[in-house]
């Protein structure tokens, strides 16, 4: 190979190297996230609510308590919107939810729950923690239960001739294994973990809405109810519209004007401006659904 050639290999890899390294740069500066990632939005003038918005199911609860423990801190705040439109979710988020929303109303700062279309089971059981429950009459709420759902895959792979071999110490190490069939020790025990899950949600709503333990049992066999029946049931304090409970925050918190709304909001990263934002979510909640998913959950099922 010629000397000149050599030279020209040698300037055309060292160039391709450093141009792959500038777009991994690039390409890393746009879809990582930084530390503002989220910006506050205001819109009005005058003393502040804060709306914090709980969409889809419960897989994590860093972000909402993140939002809660702001705007419980922030003196222009003087009440939180949490606006709860979820079926439930995981048994552990559900519950951190609800105590973070627990702690801003003992702190101080009223929080009232506005529901969506749906808030039932971990979406109820996140709501307790309020101040003041505003349901729509439409809204379908209760599912006070615990479900977990176990896959059992060994009668396809006995029809195609797979043998899965179990090693195990422990006599219950390996129950739920989707390789085999649950035997009645095994379903045993894990209706003994859902009971006992169940009456933790039980006591939680016995508790927050002051109701009888008889009553409750009653109401949490796992069944929903619409806004009107929750509210004559008193699992909701009232009925409204969001614009409703915006006006009774503004009341609870003393603010006698027309209340600036305060929204958390995610910067759109270049990715998101190019393919849209809804397109690239719908990756993160697949992503969420298939590998953030919870043995126990506080869940309404379809």
């Amino acid at each position: 190979m010629k000397r000149s050639t050599k030279w020209f290999l040698g300037i055309f890899l060292t160039l391709l190297a450093v141009g792959v390294g500038i777009m991994l740069l690039f390409f890393i500066a746009i879809l990582a996230p930084g530390e503002d990632e989220y910006m506050d939005v205001v819109w009005g003038r005058g003393d502040k609510v804060a709306i914090i918005e709980l969409k889809g199911v419960i897989t994590e609860s860093e972000k909402i308590v993140k939002q809660f423990k702001k705007y419980r801190k922030d003196n222009s705040i003087k009440a939180i919107l949490f606006r709860v439109d979820s079926p439930g979710g995981g048994v552990v988020a559900s519950h951190e939810i609800y105590e973070e929303v627990k702690k801003t109303r003992d702190y101080g700062k009223p929080v009232i729950v506005s529901m969506g279309s749906v808030a039932a089971s971990g979406g109820y059981y996140v709501s307790c923690g309020a101040n003041i429950i505003v349901s729509n009459p439409g809204t379908l709420t209760g599912s006070i239960g615990v479900i977990s759902q176990f896959l059992r895959l060994d009668p396809m792979f006995q029809k195609i001739g797979v043998e899965i071999n179990i090693i195990k110490s422990g006599k219950y190490k390996d129950a739920g294994n989707p390789f085999r069939g649950m035997t009645k020790e095994d379903k045993k025990y894990f209706q003994d973990l859902m009971d006992d899950v169940h009456y933790q949600f039980i006591d939680i709503v016995g508790k927050e809405r002051r109701l009888e333990h008889q009553k409750i049992i009653e109401y949490a066999d796992g069944r929903v109810f619409t806004g009107e029946q929750a509210y004559k049931m008193k699992l909701v304090d009232t009925l409204g519209t969001f614009e409703d409970a915006v006006k009774i925050a503004a009341d609870v918190a003393g603010i006698k004007d027309e209340p600036a709304i305060v929204k958390e909001q995610k910067r759109k990263t270049f990715i998101e401006r190019f393919l849209g934002e809804a397109k690239f979510q719908e990756l993160f909640n697949l992503k969420e659904e298939i590998f953030n998913h919870p043995i126990l959950q506080y869940k309404l099922t379809n």
